[in-house]
Order: C-alpha cells, then sequence, then structure tokens
C-alpha cells in the first residue's frame, strides 16, 4: 500500500530535524563531505540529497510537486533505516552520526552527545 502525501508530509517534517539554516552550514563542512557513497560525480549522494532537501523546506506544503515528495519519501526511508544501525558508544563524532546529518536528521538532537 503507498502512502499519500499527506502520510509522506508528516513523516518526512518528523524525520528531518534540521532548519534548513543548520543544513546549509553543515553541508559546507569537510566532515560533511567526507562521508557516504559516491554518486558517482564526487559528491555524496546524502550530499545531493541534504542540498535537496533544503530546496523542499524553503517551500510552501501547495508548492511540492511529486518529485519533492518522492525525495521526501526516500528521506524518510533512509533516516529510519540508518537509525536502526545506530553503532554501540559515542556517537558524537562518527561517521554514522554525520551520514544522517547530510540526509538533514540530527541524532544528538534526540540524545545526549
Amino acid at each position: 500500500m503507498s502512502k499519500s502525501n499527506e502520510e509522506i508530509y508528516q513523516e518526512f517534517y518528523d524525520a528531518v530535524n534540521m532548519a534548513p539554516s543548520e543544513l546549509e552550514d553543515w553541508l559546507k563542512t569537510d566532515k560533511s563531505k567526507n562521508v557516504g557513497q559516491d554518486s558517482g560525480d564526487g559528491e555524496a549522494i546524502g550530499h545531493k540529497s541534504g542540498k535537496r532537501i533544503i530546496e523542499i523546506k524553503k517551500k510552501n506544503k501547495d508548492e511540492l510537486t511529486n518529485d519533492d515528495y518522492s525525495h521526501m519519501n526516500k528521506v524518510v526511508g533512509y533516516v529510519n533505516r540508518h537509525k536502526a544501525q545506530k553503532p554501540d558508544g559515542e556517537i558524537k563524532d562518527t561517521d554514522w552520526r554525520y551520514s544522517l546529518k547530510n540526509w538533514g536528521h540530527d541524532p544528538c538532537k534526540e540524545a545526549d552527545c
């Protein structure tokens, strides 16, 4: 069963806990640029996703396209899968956290880091 755009919208805003300005600042860092799977052009898939998330979050809800909803659904899936792989111990300075941040989710906002 596929999700409605309303369900995707709500799940996306639950998963993405970074403001566009926070995400923009994060994506400029070396830590952000040095994690994730290369998309084939030297930029990680998650880093590209972060840029797209910023664009989406800056739109009004009635401006969102089907492509936007598709990407939002992809972000929700990634964040949920990646959160389930949380490593043991301190997470503050881990590639696991950095990768999630590229996708707009900072796990340290939910837990002490």
